[in-house]
């Protein structure tokens, strides 16, 4: 049965025919792309891999879990960097019904004995330049007989002497590919995504077979237009929901081809396979986008092939976006998603970007803004977003408290602020968590922060509440670009244009300036932390 979703008046109708109750995302993209076996799926640091050879290699490490007396529903843990590895790694484990953890590559080993312990992982997968903090995790943490698997092993064992610890690839290389997917439905646990942990303790978000399927129909094929025709590279690393839509879920949906990028997705990194690779469609966020504008190595619009970008992670200012679509003549299509949410569910759309709001609601989510008491709020009042949508996780693993305050029936709370334009757009005022009551009137930390990055002098900006004698001050910390120095002179300049721009009880009392903002490792700022140095 084909489900109808209605999207608002001035958008297309989107019918998506719902996925059968007995479902297995991998076997799903394997069947897909069966046609397209001698087609590059994916090009990394090491060479270009082909849908056939994914395939293979998957239903091989599908065996090699069973082999290693990992059983359906288990969880194997995924320290691993951008590679082709990773999504051989991932899509095997759905094949065989193991439930594969995605884990941030830049945590500390006390993270990772976090991770170890919550979620009971079988056996850990880590890539090489990663292995010795989590095998310092593993000596800490309470496991019953976790394994370590090393993947992309630096160099190869001497000759004759037996390897210590198992590597990912050799295992794959011996064993005998699946004939068979691990029998399982649509609703069944497929994944879980750990998240951000921008506000504390990160969370084991659950995720289904369906879920994965949803945000390619409803997103990346409707809203970003992909086919197989196209080459996308996500900066966004797989770890992060963004990511792994970008980079696996969405391209593998199609049969159009992915670039990986292990290193960190600094500005030129990111050159160098926009220009070398030439992809069509580019996916980042907006602090990167930031860094880009300002280097002086950014290549020329003749030098690059984007046909559409995408920004989520934190709002996208109006200011970066113009400039972007200016130098490059490609749009960035500024959205939010969450790791609840799996990927964007309220999107801005080619040909009609309103930069400075995050769009309109993607077909097939429906979304509210409400008060305090749980009432609709009506245009132009700040509300807390709720959605509506097919992809929506499951629960938080092992903690009741936050489900139950978070999956409420058919809706999510976010814990984003937001407003609502007459035309339907949707304006970012910052997570619930980060409002600020100034002089008995709320203000959005991220309004204060897009008119700071307006001027000439600011790179980023982030702006928390500060305690003055029992009153709530705001204190904006402030990164200026390469060729600005800070100055007495520059803080009442920071400070007149806000006052300029705002309401008078919105401009910072404080400005301090820094080298960098503290971000987690998908792009957010961590105002706990700034909050935490006040």
């Amino acid at each position: 049965m084909e489900a109808l979703f209605e999207p608002a008046a001035s958008q297309p109708a989107v019918t998506v025919e719902p996925p059968p109750a007995r479902f297995n995302f991998a076997a799903h993209l394997f069947a897909l792309n069966a046609p397209r076996a001698t087609r590059t799926a994916y090009i990394d640091d090491s060479g270009h891999t082909s849908y056939g050879e994914l395939e293979e290699r998957a239903r091989r490490f599908s065996s090699a879990l069973r082999g290693l007396g990992v059983h359906p529903e288990e969880r194997v843990l995924l320290v691993m960097l951008d590679t082709v590895s990773l999504p051989v790694a991932f899509l095997g484990a759905l094949y065989a019904g193991v439930v594969p953890v995605v884990a941030n590559t830049l945590l500390t080993p006390a993270d990772y004995v976090y991770m170890l312990t919550h979620s009971h992982a079988r056996a850990v997968i880590a890539s090489s330049a990663l292995a010795a903090n989590v095998t310092q995790a593993m000596e800490t943490a309470e496991h019953d007989g976790c394994q370590l698997i090393v993947s992309n092993r630096a160099s190869p064992a001497p000759e004759g002497e037996p390897l210590a610890v198992p590597v990912l690839e050799d295992l794959i290389d011996a064993a005998t590919p699946a004939m068979k997917a691990a029998t399982t439905g649509c609703d069944d646990i497929a994944f879980w995504l750990y998240s951000s942990g921008s506000t504390g303790k990160p969370k084991g978000t659950v995720h289904t077979h369906a879920n994965l399927y949803w945000t390619a129909e409803l997103y990346a094929k409707p809203v970003l237009g992909i086919v197989e025709s196209d080459v996308v590279f996500s900066a966004a690393k797989l770890f992060f929901a963004y990511g792994l839509g970008n980079a696996l879920t969405f391209p593998l949906s199609v049969g159009a081809t992915a670039v990986l990028m292990a290193e960190r997705p600094t500005a030129d990194a990111v050159f160098a396979r926009l220009t070398r690779y030439r992809p069509t469609v580019f996916y980042g966020v907006p602090t990167l986008y930031a860094s880009m504008l300002v280097s002086p190595n950014l290549p020329a619009c003749d030098d690059v092939a984007m046909r559409v970008c995408t920004s989520a992670g934190e709002a996208l200012p109006r200011e970066i976006g113009e400039r972007f679509t200016r130098h490059f003549g490609c749009e960035i299509l500024d959205g939010i998603g969450s790791t609840e949410m799996l990927h964007i569910f309220l999107s801005n759309r080619a040909g009609a970007v309103e930069y400075g709001t995050t769009g309109r609601p993607v077909p097939g989510y429906e979304v509210e803004l409400r008060d305090d008491s749980g009432r609709p709020v009506g245009d132009g009042e700040v509300g807390d977003l709720f959605i509506k949508g097919p992809s929506a996780a499951l629960m938080y693993w092992s903690n009741r408290e936050k489900t139950r305050a978070t999956f409420l029936g058919e809706w999510i709370r976010s814990g984003d602020k937001y407003s609502r334009l007459p035309n339907g757009c949707y304006v970012y005022a910052g997570r619930s968590d980060d409002m600020l009551k100034v002089s008995g009137q709320y203000v959005s930390p991220v309004e204060v922060e897009m008119v700071l990055v307006q001027h000439d002098a600011v790179l980023e900006a982030a702006v928390v509440g500060v305690d003055h004698g029992g009153l709530v001050k705001t204190r904006a910390f402030v990164v200026l670009k390469r060729e600005f120095a800070a100055s007495e002179i520059l803080v009442d300049e920071l400070k007149a244009f806000v006052k300029d721009r705002l309401a008078p009880h919105k401009y910072p009392r404080d400005i301090v300036f820094v080298d960098d903002l503290p971000k987690t490792a998908t792009g957010k700022i961590q105002r706990f932390k700034l909050r935490e140095q006040s």
